[in-house]
């Protein structure tokens, strides 16, 4: 028996972890600019962003569809949660 979720990419992701490792890809300024919404662009913060994706259907469906497009990219394609380190 398959579950009704084999084929979503998000399963068992948190919505707060999704918007933790977007932040630390993007910024505030960064989602603002790729997900045109107030919560991003007013004032900021983890806690309204999440309350207004639980509460907005069509919001928390396009930032999934972000999340899910820059995990879906290529490793070495894809900006980084953090910097590459260089070799002395």
């Amino acid at each position: 028996m398959t579950s009704s979720q084999a084929n979503n990419p998000t399963h068992g992701i948190t919505l707060a972890r999704m918007l933790d490792e977007l932040l630390a890809v993007y910024g505030w300024e960064g989602l603002a600019a790729r997900l045109d919404v107030r919560c991003f662009r007013v004032d900021p913060s983890v806690k309204s962003s999440l309350a207004f994706l639980r509460r907005t259907p069509w919001a928390r469906e396009r930032f999934e569809a972000l999340y899910v497009a820059w995990k879906s990219r290529p490793a070495d394609s894809r900006p980084r949660l953090f910097p590459k380190r260089s070799a002395d």
